[in-house]
């Protein structure tokens, strides 16, 4: 059940994602939130940091659209240095604005990635669209209450998602290490 809240990726910062792992997934484009994913939610325009990453994504490639819950205001301010398509007031995880990125970058939902700090808003919306979906850890803890409230309902999602990412793993390497030992009785007879 708590699967439709489960990130395809999970890294510690947008800087952290590697942009031809993502192309190798034939992701076109990436549908991104602005507070506490690019930027802490203080910061009204984009920092260096941001600016640099997206000019990183264009150069590979990849397309970009903004899609904040914010208002037009902090949406245009924020987007002046970028200059990405953006839509603001989203009504995230509702699907609409995340079809409508899409569709402003020339893609289908398969070709796109979401990008955001938020569980519930941004993992959940880009997985209803089944976009691949990546979960960036917040940048800031300075939040909002209401914001606050729901990253306990996430932690509750994230203890989840990692017993099973863990069970996964440690499956994997088991399947390693079997495939190793087959190897080595194999040529032990041979």
């Amino acid at each position: 059940m708590l699967e439709k809240f489960y990130p395809d990726m999970f890294v510690d910062r947008i800087q952290d994602i590697e942009l031809l792992e993502l192309k190798k997934k034939n992701i076109k484009g990436l549908i991104l939130d602005i507070d506490n994913t690019l930027v802490p939610m203080h910061m009204r325009e984009a920092d260096e940091n941001a600016v640099r990453w997206i000019e990183k994504v264009k150069n590979a490639g990849i397309k970009a659209c903004i899609v904040s819950n914010a208002s037009s205001k902090r949406v245009i301010k924020f987007n002046e240095r970028l200059e990405l398509h953006a839509i603001h007031r989203a009504s995230k995880p509702g699907t609409r604005a995340f079809l409508k990125a899409a569709r402003l970058m020339g893609l289908n939902p398969g070709e796109t990635a979401v990008i955001g700090d938020q569980i519930f808003t941004d993992i959940y919306g880009g997985n209803k669209v089944d976009m691949f979906t990546i979960l960036v850890k917040p940048i800031d803890a300075k939040e909002w209450f209401f914001i606050r409230l729901k990253r306990l309902g996430e932690k509750i999602v994230l203890s989840e998602y990692n017993k099973r990412t863990e069970h996964k793993w440690n499956k994997r390497l088991q399947w390693k290490k079997n495939s190793l030992d087959k190897r080595i009785r194999i040529k032990q007879k041979g």
